[in-house]
């Protein structure tokens, strides 16, 4: 059975107060997740603030939103996967759609990026996803193969032996829709069957998440389908009682 995993990914926002706060409260509440790894996601500059406020609390990792596609070297700006890994991120997010569609990251660069978080150390959260207008085209298949074939490209057929698919629909994403339980467990199973047809143990024991408008309302019900295994959690994982209602609907002795 793949042990759920929750995600808060705080994207650009918060100050130094607000990161310890939250992370505070997120932390007192720990025992009331039991069986559910969680993840916290803060801007690169509360990675330390993450690091001071969970070192004693094992049942709270913390990872990057983002890492270079480069090793160390001079990149200006960019923060190499090995630099996630020495500020003691357990995760990167990996090619989310505000990077594809905001920066212009290709299949390829997030591909990249991927194989540098592996190399690393780190395990990467590969996002996926349609646009309203892909998905209206009946290209969601499609897309979301394309993404995860890059991948499998570039790092071959153990690239998921140790590595988190996102399913985020970037139609839902902030707009307050969400895929139902039904739609994104069709996406999951079509995700866990092409990564069977590259590695099929792979596949067995991946962990495939759902990202796109998720709250504590309807949390419970998404990750009831067999192949949602958490979730990927924006906004709502800037309120401490929001994001631990999430936490909670995950936890398998709660259901």
């Amino acid at each position: 059975m793949r042990r759920p995993l929750v995600m808060g990914n705080w994207k650009m926002n918060g100050r130094r107060r607000e990161a310890q706060a939250l992370i505070a409260a997120v932390a007192a509440e720990a025992a009331t997740f039991p069986g559910v790894d969680v993840a916290v996601c803060p801007p690169y500059v509360y990675l330390g603030v993450a690091a001071d406020g969970l070192s004693r609390c094992p049942a709270i990792a913390w990872g990057a939103q983002d890492v270079s596609a480069y090793g160390d070297g001079a990149y200006t700006g960019e923060i190499s996967a090995g630099m996630a890994r020495d500020m003691g991120c357990e995760f990167a997010i990996i090619g989310h759609s505000e990077r594809r569609t905001l920066f212009g990251e290709s299949d390829g660069v997030v591909a990249q990026k991927f194989a540098r978080a592996l190399a690393a150390g780190v395990t990467p959260v590969l996002c996926v996803g349609e646009t309203a207008a892909e998905r209206d085209g009946g290209h969601t298949r499609e897309v979301v193969l394309r993404q995860i074939g890059a991948v499998f490209a570039s790092c071959g057929t153990g690239a998921f032996d140790r590595a988190v698919i996102a399913y985020e629909p970037v139609w839902a994403i902030g707009t307050g829709r969400a895929a139902s339980p039904d739609e994104a467990q069709a996406v999951h199973r079509e995700i866990r069957n092409a990564v069977a047809q590259r590695n099929p143990t792979a596949a067995v024991g991946l962990r495939i998440l759902y990202g796109g408008s998720v709250k504590a309302q309807n949390a419970r019900e998404l990750f009831a389908r067999d192949d949602i295994d958490g979730g990927l959690i924006g906004g709502a994982s800037l309120v401490a009682a929001d994001f631990v209602g999430i936490c909670r609907a995950a936890c398998p002795d709660l259901a």
